[in-house]
């Protein structure tokens, strides 16, 4: 695994093409995903050396900031990130569920990386904009105590920019309702 990940999100897809070509050309980093979001959204993601995760992140910045949604840069992302995010997660016995909901797809990657660094959890899914009309969320589990300081990491970051929509703690869920999750 490369040690940091950037994300760019635009409200056009012209743009956000634009902006991770402009990425790649100018910092030593590999595209790990980019593709047009809901409602179309361009994303892309994009992982190598901090150093140039960063600089790849700061030209889209200054250089293209007219249809920048968000952005983010993360220093050795948590474990979880990537399996959750491509639905890959291997979760065992629920004993709560954290539900953390963003108006973007950049605060809900961060937050996720927030809070499984927060407590002993696992993130399940980052559902990122696709079929949600721009929204996100993240679904994560542990023991109720965990989860919730979890969720409450999460929800603080999210906050720092305006973009949480909701979030909410289930203790014990009902496995009718774990069967539809997983």
């Amino acid at each position: 695994m490369n040690k940091a990940i950037g994300m760019i999100e635009f409200k056009t897809v012209a743009s956000g093409i634009t902006a991770t070509d402009a990425m790649v050309k100018a910092a030593q980093v590999e595209i790990i995903e980019a593709q047009t979001v809901c409602p179309g959204k361009y994303i892309a993601i994009v992982a190598g050396e901090l150093s140039g995760v960063k600089a790849a992140v700061e030209l889209v910045q200054t250089q293209y900031p007219m249809h920048l949604i968000g952005d983010f840069v993360l220093g050795n992302p948590h474990e979880d990130i990537f399996p959750a995010l491509y639905g890959s997660s291997q979760v065992g016995d629920m004993r709560a569920l954290g539900i953390l909901e963003t108006y973007d797809v950049a605060s809900v990657i961060v937050a996720a990386d927030v809070a499984a660094k927060t407590a002993m959890v696992r993130l399940i899914e980052v559902r990122v904009a696709k079929g949600m009309c721009g929204k996100s969320y993240l679904l994560l589990t542990g023991e109720v105590a965990a989860v919730e300081a979890a969720i409450e990491a999460g929800k603080r970051s999210v906050g720092e920019k305006g973009m949480l929509l909701d979030a909410s703690v289930i203790a014990n869920p009902d496995a009718k309702l774990i069967r539809t999750i997983l």
